[in-house]
């Protein structure tokens, strides 16, 4: 059932129907290896007779200008860019239209990341404090009408992971849509570093582009939910059947 998801994005006629590049790296910690292992699975046991490429590097100097023309989406499942020119391509890919999903620790950034650009791009979201160990948690979704969460159930419980939460918050930003937060339900959430209250969006974009972030990626229990992964699917087809502006092409 979950791969009648991605019908009909564009004609059968056409091979392949989109191209997507996935980013992870092996030199991270071991639970961000452990998902991108599990991601890269996931989405590639999709392929089968859907038409689409999924493609993997764990190079991140093809973040570049001209490796990514063929790829209607991106994913960075475990890194992010490390230079000046690695930011500058993925900043023109995505100013141009291109299309994002990010996980977890992609989005990370602080006082020391020094990209504006980005910051601007995630909302304006900076990583403020996280939950540990990792652990499940009860997961509000928040508008049942967007492509992405239409038809999922009011809650679920999200399979253990490391929750971030941010501040500000990326829906203090206009131009946010916060689909998936954290319930109030679960605070305190943590035994060694705790998240006591607060707004925690897990899953926005920024309508201002062709983008979804999530923040799950933490272990090898991410694939566990069928609703979660139901969820992904539905973010990876929006975006590719998108334009630059969230707008949703019709079948």
């Amino acid at each position: 059932m979950l791969l009648l998801l991605l019908n009909s994005v564009t004609s059968f006629s056409q091979f392949p129907r989109f191209k997507v590049l996935a980013f992870y790296s092996d030199k991270v910690e071991r639970d961000h290896r452990a998902f991108a292992s599990d991601a890269i699975k996931f989405f590639k046991d999709l392929t089968v007779g859907n038409g689409f490429v999924f493609d993997t590097t764990s190079n991140m100097s093809d973040l570049d200008e001209e490796k990514l023309k063929p790829y209607t989406l991106i994913m960075w499942l475990n890194d992010f860019p490390h230079t000046s020119a690695q930011r500058d391509a993925f900043t023109k890919y995505m100013e141009s239209g291109g299309g994002w999903l990010g996980f977890h620790v992609a989005g990370y950034n602080d006082k020391d990341t020094n990209w504006p650009w980005f910051v601007q791009f995630l909302g304006g979201a900076i990583f403020y404090n996280n939950n540990w160990p990792p652990m499940p948690a009860k997961m509000v979704i928040e508008d049942n009408n967007h492509p992405i969460t239409k038809g999922l159930p009011q809650n679920y419980i999200s399979p253990s992971n490391e929750w971030y939460q941010w501040k500000p918050s990326p829906r203090e930003n206009k131009n946010v849509k916060v689909l998936a937060s954290l319930s109030v339900d679960n605070y305190p959430l943590g035994l060694k570093d705790i998240i006591r209250n607060g707004d925690t969006p897990v899953m926005w974009s920024n309508t201002q582009y062709r983008m979804v972030y999530m923040n799950i990626g933490h272990g090898d229990k991410i694939f566990m939910d069928a609703t979660q992964n139901k969820m992904i699917i539905a973010a990876m087809r929006y975006l590719v059947a998108a334009d630059k502006k969230g707008n949703v092409f019709k079948d």
